[in-house]
């Protein structure tokens, strides 16, 4: 099934769904679209302005597009949870969103919905539901993996000091603000924390992804954990840019959420 978000100032108008067996819905905001495969975790597999690609789009081991998991990591360490990265998604098509939501895990008894909005002017509003459906308390954090290609340079807001591990990758500061212009190291996988200020950006190509969520203070992560990371794969394969929410107490049957704005824009000349 195919749905089509067509902004018109700051109100969005549907077209009725056309019918296709992959399950993909296309959404706009301007000339910024995002495109969700619900058959497969829900996951946003391209961004585009007009017809510029932001996102990595490499098939292969699948790191492509943007994904969402829980924090922290250690509660089930590698491969990420199939119902909530990979396995279908159910799909609502609301009057003014998609509303997409995960399989329940087994392995972690927790449901995941995602619900993708029109925002102000050019913005997508993605907002992430985490659901208890255990029968004892959980506590647990929302984390977006967002893949882009091995290229560009990477920019939030945080002194050098909370940027960690220290010296990995070549960060420059200015004002408060960190600058990465991704670089590579042969063999090498690596990965840094900062403690930000609730937004991360991403230029190449002549464009600008900014992703803007709740600023959390240093206590607030989850356990090993932070609000901002970057990821860089060896061998110039892709760069994940992650944020994280909260770590928070949910009663069974409780529920968080956690929301996300994306914009996505030429560069500025």
């Amino acid at each position: 099934m195919v749905a089509t978000l067509l902004g018109t100032s700051s109100m969005a108008q549907w077209r009725e769904p056309d019918l296709h067996e992959d399950q993909i819905y296309d959404f706009s905001a301007g000339k910024m679209s995002m495109r969700i495969a619900a058959e497969r975790g829900g996951r946003i597999i391209s961004l585009k302005y007009d017809d510029t690609e932001i996102l990595s789009q490499i098939k292969f081991p699948n790191m492509y597009g943007s994904t969402f998991w829980t924090s922290p990591q250690s509660e089930w360490n590698w491969p990420p949870v199939r119902e909530h990265d990979a396995m279908p998604y159910e799909v609502e098509v609301k009057d003014d969103c998609i509303v997409m939501t995960s399989q329940l895990s087994q392995k972690l008894p927790l449901r995941i919905r995602k619900r993708f909005a029109k925002g102000e002017g050019e913005c997508i509003i993605v907002t992430y539901t985490l659901i208890n459906e255990s029968d004892e308390p959980r506590k647990v954090a929302p984390w977006e993996i967002t893949r882009v290609p091995s290229e560009g340079v990477i920019t939030f807001d945080a002194p050098m000091e909370t940027i960690t591990p220290a010296g990995l990758m070549p960060f420059v500061e200015k004002d408060g603000i960190a600058t990465y212009e991704i670089d590579h190291v042969e063999g090498q996988n690596r990965k840094i924390n900062a403690d930000g200020k609730g937004w991360l950006k991403y230029v190449n190509n002549g464009y600008e992804l900014t992703k803007e969520f709740p600023d959390l203070d240093a206590s607030q992560p989850a356990p090993g954990e932070a609000e901002i990371q970057i990821y860089v794969h060896q061998g110039k394969a892709y760069v994940e840019l992650e944020s994280q929410g909260a770590y928070t107490e949910l009663k069974p049957g409780e529920s968080l959420d956690w929301t996300v704005n994306w914009y996505l824009k030429p560069v500025a000349k």
